[in-house]
């Protein structure tokens, strides 16, 4: 049995560190009443184990927690946080534990890291998405072909995967990330920081392409997208990617702004990953709405965009173009040369005919009050015929929903 000094010493730590976990920096709200209700849980990660093994610490049953650190070892051989907290198991039987982490030969930094990784492993282990009525705020709409999506949040370093059931996201599982060494945030080349915003999935780099340090693979995201090009963000290379093959996970904060799952993750996440077509939304924390809510800003931007087919339709032009922000811009037009075109064009115009189809909307994590709307857009009229993929960027101006950027997506 261990030194009864060490033992309280070593539980003290891991009572701090779990007390932690029943305390959510939103406060009171929705998130409190997300507790209330049954957990949906997945099987991704270590952290039942891990949880486990903490509580066994907890109710003074060394051997046991021993017992399940080897296992959870035996499962992630690679996995420090289960090393470090093995050794400790193993010193509590023979001299007083003064810290968690009192290996010799150990840095500073890499207990902090790993202290941190500890505490945002369970912290989101023990808040994870509800079952029931609520859903990501972010995930309005999904088109029928996107099978998944992503929401990822920073603060809690946690990657969620959503299930597209018949426009419902359906929660799956959640894996621990590793973000950028300065946080989110990302606005210049080599700051550091995780963008945060609407993203997809643009490529599938394998292993060979990439090198060991990005484990199984690698999923760039197309950041920088049109509304950060706009807001003067720059960089480059942000990807989805997995760990070197010596290492099982790395600190919450640590990657030069990738999202790093480990390779087992990965390995899970890139089975329903869909180039062109997943969306990854990256936000500094998750906003939930209930079922009710969630429905009601899905009709209401629907609404307003099927009013912006019909006016279309109607070849009215300031009709068309009150759905517009002043601010509006294309790749290559302000809104003044946008409305003359369209005024040009319409005087040729006998009839216009606008099918919207493969609809996705997307609200942005940031600030603004801001979607991303994409869909497939066919086009008809007395002279004219085409179709194409189109992307606009709609943001709310004293309450009403404005187109603010349009273009091939």
């Amino acid at each position: 049995m261990a030194d009864s000094a060490g033992t309280y010493r070593l539980m003290r730590w891991l009572r701090l560190a779990l007390g932690l976990l029943a305390f959510l920096a939103t406060g009171p709200g929705v998130v409190a009443r997300l507790e209330e209700r049954p957990r949906t849980f997945s099987d991704a990660g270590p952290e039942t184990q891990l949880l486990k093994v903490f509580e066994e610490i907890e109710n003074n049953r060394l051997a046991k927690a021993l017992e399940r650190t080897e296992n959870l070892l035996a499962q992630y051989p690679n996995f420090r946080l289960a090393h470090l907290i093995k050794g400790d198991l193993l010193l509590a039987r023979g001299r007083p534990i003064s810290e968690f982490g009192n290996a010799a030969n150990s840095s500073r930094s890499e207990l902090s890291d790993l202290r941190e990784e500890a505490v945002v492993r369970l912290k989101a282990y023990r808040n994870r998405p509800m079952a029931g009525d609520y859903v990501p705020r972010y995930l309005l709409q999904m088109q029928p072909d996107q099978k998944h999506a992503i929401v990822v949040d920073t603060r809690k370093s946690r990657l969620y995967l959503y299930r597209n059931d018949n426009g419902r996201p359906r929660f799956v599982a959640d894996y621990y990330i590793t973000q950028g060494k300065l946080g989110a945030g990302k606005t210049r080349e080599g700051d550091k920081k995780t963008p945060t915003g609407v993203y997809h999935v643009t490529g599938n780099l394998s292993p060979k392409k990439v090198g060991d340090f990005y484990g199984s693979g690698a999923f760039p995201i197309n950041y920088p997208n049109e509304w950060d090009k706009r807001q003067g963000r720059n960089g480059h290379g942000i990807w989805l990617h997995g760990t070197p093959s010596d290492t099982y996970a790395r600190p919450p904060k640590a990657s030069d702004g990738c999202v790093v799952l480990s390779n087992t993750d990965l390995n899970a996440l890139a089975r329903n990953l869909q180039v062109g077509l997943t969306p990854v939304i990256i936000s500094d924390s998750v906003e939930w709405l209930t079922l009710d809510d969630w429905q009601n800003e899905r009709k209401a931007l629907n609404n307003k965009i099927d009013e912006w087919r019909q006016d279309w339709e109607s070849r009215d032009t300031n009709r068309f173009l009150r759905h517009y922000s002043a601010k509006f811009r294309t790749s290559d037009q302000t809104f003044d040369q946008f409305a003359k075109q369209k005024h040009q064009v319409n005087t040729g115009k006998q009839w216009i005919k606008v099918n919207l189809s493969s609809v996705s909307m997307f609200r942005d994590p940031g600030q603004d009050d801001l979607a991303v709307v994409t869909f497939d857009q066919d086009y008809q009229s007395n002279n004219l015929n085409n179709r194409m993929k189109k992307r606009q960027y709609w943001l709310r101006e004293n309450g009403a929903w404005k187109i603010i950027y349009e273009g091939n997506a």
